[in-house]
């Protein structure tokens, strides 16, 4: 085939979320060059409604590089959440307990940043990308061939290609099966998402355990609120009307409870979000590493999503450094170990949360979820164990 384009990178990144981006960002603050590949359009990326809480160290990384501006002036800081049992609701003080807070500030906000800074720096960015594949992964010169957004025929020569394109892009898919172990949990509900234009009705987010199932008031913005219930796997938007969600979600948050009431508006947005654990090791395969969905994804309950995959790209900017500026592989060598480590601790954690909190239909289960619950609200060493996770631990590049 005659390539259109032919060049060398020393980093290939496939995927162009907030994993990919921030990965680019901080490989140009170690000196490396790196092309970014996107499957979707810009305004695609920009658009997608994800995660919205930020957690200490990912805020404190975002910070020490340059992105943090925005987010300290328009973001909400939270020194907490709330736990709800049926009609009782206790708020978990995060500073008080480990010294740390989290941060509301949606995922496409955080897109907008990373893109204005890696367009103000001249990043090369090719949007809209079609049959993008990977070639002599297992060697140290590897490549990749894709179609751009014009139709017309590429190849990217680079020391090294990271996959951040999730869990159905082609970086995951090109580890052969006999060098992975994979991990997997589908839970048997899912996520009714609302967004509405209505100002949140709480200073800081509830998770509520109810009989009939969990519900979640989060937020967007102070005009903004971000709502979620636990719906059945086979629910689908037709069942939901408006009437029926507010309706839902006044009786599981505890609408009435010391006087609270809920804030009802026009909700702008639906979806079902299914519920799953996946966890791919090892995160690297020759001169392939992956980062993000494409090596693991939690359900949202413990917000980890989003900051595991800054996680990831925090540890691997470094080990990529190494090995393609001074040719040193130690780094890069321990980047899946180090990276694991944290990936099967934020499992745990989603895990747990999501089935302390989901309701099954099973006495037993409902007698073991409030006990849980109460234990939470009773000990502050267990409930220092949810919020230094919640929180985030500090990222280092000695964890490698």
């Amino acid at each position: 085939m005659l390539f259109t384009w032919a060049v060398r990178t020393q980093v290939a990144i496939v995927g162009a979320g907030p994993a990919g981006m921030l990965l680019s960002h901080l490989l140009a603050a170690e000196g490396v060059d790196s092309v970014v590949l996107e499957a979707r359009s810009q305004d695609y990326v920009l658009g997608r409604i994800r995660a919205g809480i930020l957690d200490h160290c990912s805020v404190q990384l975002l910070q020490s590089v340059g992105l943090g501006r925005r987010l300290t002036e328009d973001g909400i800081e939270h020194g907490g959440i709330y736990l709800q049992c049926e009609d009782e609701r206790q708020r978990l003080d995060f500073v008080d307990l480990v010294g740390r807070s989290v941060w509301v500030y949606g995922q496409t906000e955080l897109q907008r940043d990373l893109i204005a800074a890696r367009e103000a720096a001249g990043q090369s960015i090719f949007y809209e990308v079609a049959d993008a594949a990977l070639y002599d992964i297992d060697t140290e010169r590897p490549y990749l061939t894709f179609i751009d957004g014009d139709g017309l025929p590429h190849r990217l020569d680079t020391d090294a290609i990271v996959g951040c394109d999730g869990s159905l892009g082609p970086s995951r898919a090109s580890v052969p099966e006999s060098a992975k172990q994979v991990w997997e949990r589908t839970y048997p509900y899912s996520w009714l998402s609302v967004l509405a234009d209505v100002a949140p009705s709480t200073d800081e987010l509830i998770y509520a355990w109810h009989p009939e199932g969990f519900a979640l008031h989060s937020m967007r913005s102070s005009t903004v609120s971000r709502l979620y219930l636990q719906v059945s796997n086979h629910d689908t938007l037709a069942s939901w009307t408006f009437q029926r969600i507010w309706d839902a979600l006044a009786r599981r948050l505890g609408d009435g409870i010391e006087g609270w009431s809920l804030r009802r508006g026009p909700i702008a947005e639906r979806s079902v979000l299914a519920m799953r654990s996946y966890v791919q090791a090892p995160m690297r395969y020759g001169r392939l590493f992956l980062a993000g969905d494409a090596a693991h994804i939690l359900p949202p309950t413990g917000a980890k999503g989003l900051n595991l995959a800054i996680a990831d790209v925090a540890l691997l900017a470094p080990a990529l450094s190494a090995l393609v500026r001074r040719n040193k592989a130690e780094l890069a060598d321990a980047y899946s170990a180090a990276a694991l480590r944290r990936v099967w601790r934020y499992t745990h954690f989603s895990w747990w949360m999501t089935t302390m909190l989901h309701a099954t239909g099973d006495p037993f289960d409902a007698q073991l979820q409030r006990s849980q619950l109460h234990w939470l609200y009773s000990s502050d060493a267990a409930a220092m164990g949810l919020a230094e996770t919640y929180t985030g631990p500090p990222l280092a590049v000695s964890d490698l």
